[in-house]
């Protein structure tokens, strides 16, 4: 009989938001799979749970996936974590899954945080439907060419990248879909901090340009020939 494997869902930042189905997975699982043993690390820690973790990111992803196979198929219950919210999304881990389920391997969610649906019911947006655009290519002139593509996107738009790549995150959309496309940035959400920015591109761009910001973030833009909001754009 082959194992479980539990796709848990963390806190985004706030770790009273940690489900208590997620931290009893956690301590029964014979290993956890992380992104980040720091972070993991860090999370086990505040759960009072010790746990060998093994390591799935960019530079580990076929070899952790292997390992990880093999103890599913000695029978081993193993909890896939990332380093905030929802794992996969925008996060390693999809191709574990995939061979798991080729193998016929269980594969149980334990659904909880996510920064992407948080941010997108705060957002004033339509929510009939949306996409889910993520990270933009590293390559500059990909990156312009990918964002150009999201101009006539009728949907409500979602954007992710990392803390110091902000100012280009902007700059780029704001070239590929308008400097006038309403957006709405959530920023370090469900800690003390958290605060949302709501203007057009061209706004945002020029606010943060006068007052950097580093932390955690999610973007949410307006579809293309949606009805425009009067949103307060205080400078």
């Amino acid at each position: 009989m082959t194992g479980i494997l539990y796709i848990v869902s963390t806190h985004i930042g706030n770790p009273k938001d940690l489900s208590a189905r997620a931290a009893e997975i956690l301590s029964s699982a014979d290993m956890v799979i992380c992104e980040d043993l720091k972070e993991a690390r860090r999370l086990l820690h505040h759960l009072g749970i010790t746990k060998e973790l093994l390591p799935l990111n960019e530079h580990t992803t076929r070899a952790a996936t292997d390992e990880s196979l093999d103890l599913l198929r000695e029978g081993k219950t193993l909890a896939l974590i990332s380093d905030t919210g929802t794992p996969l999304i925008a996060d390693p881990g999809n191709l574990l899954v995939k061979k798991a389920i080729n193998e016929g391997i269980e594969i149980r969610p334990v659904p909880g945080p996510s920064s992407v649906l948080a941010a997108l019911v705060i957002s004033g947006f339509p929510l009939e439907s949306f996409t889910f655009a993520g990270f933009l290519p590293r390559d500059k002139s990909e990156r312009r060419k990918q964002a150009a593509r999201y101009r006539s996107t009728r949907e409500t738009l979602i954007f992710l990248e990392a803390p110091y790549r902000l100012p280009h995150l902007l700059s780029d959309l704001e070239e590929g879909i308008g400097g006038n496309r309403e957006a709405a940035l959530c920023m370090d959400l469900t800690l003390p901090k958290e605060r949302v920015r709501r203007d057009t591109l061209l706004g945002l761009r020029e606010y943060f340009e006068a007052h950097p910001f580093k932390g955690e973030f999610v973007l949410i833009i307006r579809g293309a020939g949606k009805e425009i909001s009067r949103f307060d754009r205080k400078k």
